[in-house]
């Protein structure tokens, strides 16, 4: 048979396909049949893939029913062969299918349809080799169509992949996403999303009976390509985009505490970018910018955000979440909602409180709250008040001195904003930037005792700095005398003998001052403004 199949041409076999094909069945059951045909279909791909003139000799000898008739009869007649046997000759076909009749789906689904009633009768696959085979078979129509939208309109697509062990359950789906990052494919509609998810089951939630022993980079390197899939879903029509981040979201929070800290925010950022167009759009169209009859809004987007960010709390990821709903308080102050903003940063203080312990993590996270609510023009006077007071309490009840004394000359930022002369309070911009300087004071004196030498001036040079700057923004309260007297205090602490030698401390003073001396030549106000500074 082999002989027969490798000698003669191409345009032969086609034309005594028939005669070909009726000889199988009648081989001693002892023949690798599956060899035979799979080497037949082989070869008469390569043929039809060698020039498109020669497809219509395939349609006028009707090779593909032929060839799928052959297959069905030699499947039903050796009862025992292996499962790996018949997928590799639907593998075969599927192959020959779609390098013949690319156009015709349906061809493809039967060949499929046909797999899947095979694989019926044996339950889950457990054998290596037969799996390896289900995945070239899934893997070809993706490779041919470089499109897993059109691989998604194959209805038995998904029944094939159901009878994959978990591991290539994975390993398919990472294939599935592949295709999709090198295509650049767009997945335009909530159908979409969702049978594509359905299809990636393995990556995104845990499946019964999955073994816990996964390695670490392996599954980040997973939930990061689910990740970047996430943020290529993309519709203009923003109700439809709507649609797709709900359908996301329903899969993901599936997910369980391992998977969540990598694909809510994805699902976050997703969501506020169509915030960010809601809003784009609602101020084209003036009046009634977001009518409540228009179903997706951006407060809808918001409550759905709400829900998404609190799932972490399962995981728990309290530096994260937080980091999450200030992003969202920040695009709720840009459409102007201002109780959602509040809602968000009271969610976002409830976790520094309750749920951020380790010292170095609140600090980051303190200097995360003060700067994005430094950027809120939302906020009415008693809002803002009070998220002011309670990041400025929080400040000073900072573990180390020096970073109370980093995160109070911080919050000196919330009573002075440059672009809204409402927010510009010099006077409690001056008693943030005095307690400062008692903190450093303090700190030192800690030193003092513990140690017996005073520590580095460097907070104090630090401390400098925000003089200089609130006092070239015009902050009344910031005198000549205070920024001249803090300048003596340096240098006399850095000559005393009880400092220690800090070079950090020392360029960063002398960049200060080489700072005043540029300022005081640039000629015009500034220069008027800096003259009076002694150096």
């Amino acid at each position: 048979m082999d002989c027969i199949i490798q000698v003669f041409p191409d345009e032969y076999h086609l034309q005594t396909l028939e005669i070909l094909l009726g000889a199988c069945p009648q081989l001693q059951p002892s023949v690798d049949i599956k060899t035979v045909l799979s080497r037949l279909m082989e070869r008469l791909s390569n043929y039809a893939a060698s020039s498109a003139e020669v497809l219509p000799e395939f349609l006028q000898v009707e090779a593909f029913s032929k060839l799928n008739n052959a297959i069905g009869k030699v499947i039903e007649a050796q009862v025992d062969m292996p499962i790996f046997g018949a997928v590799t000759l639907y593998s075969s076909l599927l192959t020959f299918t779609l390098h013949v009749h690319p156009d015709r789906l349906d061809y493809a689904d039967q060949v499929l349809g046909a797999c899947v009633k095979k694989l019926s009768s044996k339950g889950k696959l457990n054998d290596s080799k037969a799996t390896k085979q289900i995945v070239a078979l899934l893997s070809a129509p993706l490779e041919k169509y470089n499109d897993i939208v059109t691989a998604l309109k194959l209805s038995n697509y998904p029944r094939v992949m159901e009878y994959l062990d978990i591991e290539t359950n994975k390993i398919m789906a990472t294939v599935i996403i592949q295709s999709i990052m090198k295509n650049n494919t767009r997945i335009s509609t909530a159908d979409k999303v969702e049978a594509l998810f359905e299809l990636m089951t393995g990556l995104i939630k845990d499946l019964d009976g999955a073994e816990e022993e996964v390695d670490e980079d392996d599954f980040k390197e997973e939930q990061n390509s689910v990740a970047r899939l996430i943020q290529m879903l993309y519709n203009d029509d923003q109700e439809e985009m709507f649609q797709i981040i709900c359908t996301v979201k329903k899969h993901i929070m599936t997910g369980g505490p391992k998977r969540l800290p990598f694909t809510v925010p994805p699902l976050v950022f997703l969501s506020l970018k169509l915030v960010r167009r809601l809003q784009g759009s609602s101020q084209d169209q003036e009046e009634n910018p977001f009518g409540d009859d228009s179903s997706t809004s951006p407060k809808k987007i918001f409550q759905l955000l709400n829900q998404t960010i609190e799932a972490l709390s399962i995981v728990p990821a309290p530096e994260l979440a937080l980091r999450l709903y200030l992003q969202c308080a920040e695009a709720a102050n840009d459409c102007d909602l201002e109780p959602v903003a509040y809602e968000f940063f009271t969610q976002a203080y409830i976790l520094y409180e309750e749920e951020v312990s380790d010292s170095k993590a609140q600090v980051t996270a303190l200097h995360l709250i003060v700067g994005t609510l430094q950027r809120m023009h939302v906020f009415g006077v008693e809002n803002r008040d009070t998220l002011t007071h309670k990041a400025t309490g929080y400040s000073a009840k900072l573990l180390k001195k020096p970073d109370q004394c980093r995160a109070v000359y911080g919050c000196a930022h919330l009573f002075w904003v440059d672009d809204q002369d409402n927010m510009k309070d010099g006077e409690r911009v001056l008693i943030c930037l005095k307690r400062a300087l008692r903190i450093a004071n303090a700190a030192q004196q800690m030193s003092n005792a513990a140690r017996g030498n005073t520590g580095s001036v460097l907070l104090f040079v630090e401390i400098l700095n925000k003089y200089l700057y609130f006092y070239e923004k015009g902050n009344p309260q910031i005198t000549v005398a205070a920024i001249q007297s803090l300048i003596e205090l340096i240098t006399t602490e850095m000559q005393s003998d009880n400092s220690p030698p800090d070079p950090a401390a020392d360029a960063f003073l002398a960049s200060t001052l080489r700072y005043l001396q540029f300022q005081k030549q640039k000629g015009g106000a500034i220069s008027e403004k800096y003259e009076a500074i002694k150096v």
